[in-house]
């Protein structure tokens, strides 16, 4: 099956992303936050995570998330400098902010704003654009696959916004008013920075830029909420651990509320992001592009007592039919992930429960 788009057009690569897994619908977490009847101890129970609240967290160590500067990157005099940086960042971290991104302010305040009034719209209107049987877009919750799973405490709303020609604009919401134009500004700007970012990393392992372009072509917003949770937030998550089936990632957030963390020395640390920064992170497809040398990045999300967070997920996928490759650096390199195909890759990844970066085991030709 193929996404139509507005003018009865299809995109018959990138369009079947959209119907490469789905979700069970479940309950709306933002009407169950808010409504203190129905919040009782059976109704929470299914969004207990057993053990989270036990778990490691070195706040201490947020400051030192690496920051990449993108203005030095495009500056010949600094740029050999800030790519050691971004190699480092790559290969030790997974993840990083971006500074001097190159999106205008207006742009990203134009989305902040517009995603806060979306989620402040009553239910029932957030509701016509629900997510339909076999499609990733909508309005509802990520990888629900069977009915007796431990769930996340967030709502999303996610849309595929490139190529233009695999947007289905039934999906896209009339409310706000300029919605549908902060989002076509937003994700075009995105192309953008991913463009210009991709062309240094491939520059960081000696590979031609070209071979790239083809891999972060598609592009998915997931926009998320996450209610605040009143009774044992420290028990529940936004997001369960994972990393993420992309190529790249590249997050905004909306508000000011911290919740995202990252795994690093068997340990989860909690990011700080700054107002100016752009956090993006490695996907699985550059860990195996990468031959394992750059690593995709487990995170998690958790929850705040008091307050709502909001982001928004850019995730920048290769062409559904096409092939991802290890790049070795030397004919004694060993070679560690297979050749795969993207459809099958993206098969495996959004039919499988979240579960750390287990779904990469697939890609590995031996445990590494």
């Amino acid at each position: 099956m193929e996404v139509e788009t507005r003018s009865g057009g299809s995109s018959a690569s990138e369009g079947r992303w959209s119907q490469s897994g789905t979700s069970l619908p479940v309950r709306n977490v933002q009407a169950l936050a808010g409504s203190a009847a129905e919040l009782t101890a059976d109704t929470i129970q299914r969004y207990i995570q057993p053990g989270v609240d036990g778990d490691t967290v070195l706040a201490e160590h947020s400051d030192e998330v690496p920051v990449i500067d993108l203005a030095k990157l495009l500056d010949a005099e600094s740029v050999e400098a800030e790519a050691a940086k971004l190699r480092f960042a790559c290969e030790d971290w997974g993840f990083f902010q971006v500074v001097n991104h190159g999106i205008p302010v207006e742009v990203i305040t134009g989305m902040k704003h517009d995603i806060q009034k979306f989620f402040q719209l009553p239910l029932e209107v957030k509701n016509t654009y629900a997510q339909r049987v076999g499609d990733l877009q909508g309005y509802g919750q990520s990888f629900v696959l069977s009915d007796d799973q431990k769930l996340d405490w967030s709502d999303m709303f996610g849309l595929f916004s490139q190529p233009p020609q695999a947007r289905d604009m039934s999906f896209w919401p009339n409310q706000p008013p300029n919605f549908r134009n902060s989002i076509k500004e937003y994700s075009s700007e995105l192309m953008k920075f991913t463009h210009s970012l991709a062309t240094f990393i491939a520059k960081t392992i000696d590979v031609d830029p070209e071979l790239m372009e083809d891999k972060h072509v598609g592009q998915f917003l997931r926009m998320n909420y996450y209610p605040p949770c009143t009774t044992t937030p420290e028990k529940v998550l936004g997001f369960s651990p994972h990393s993420d089936g992309s190529f790249l990632t590249i997050l905004l957030e909306v508000n000011a509320v911290q919740g995202l963390q990252i795994r690093r020395h068997c340990a989860w640390i909690p990011v700080k992001p700054r107002g100016d920064a752009l956090l993006v992170n490695v996907g699985d497809f550059l860990e195996i592009m990468t031959n394992g040398k750059y690593k995709s990045i487990e995170h998690r999300v958790t929850i705040n007592a008091k307050k709502e967070r909001l982001s928004i997920s850019a995730f920048q996928v290769p062409k559904y039919d096409g092939i991802i490759s290890p790049v070795l650096g030397s004919t004694e390199e060993k070679v560690l992930y297979k050749t795969i195909r993207v459809e099958e890759y993206a098969r495996i990844y959004l039919s499988s429960k979240r579960d750390g970066k287990r779904t990469l085991d697939y890609a590995k030709l031996s445990q590494i």
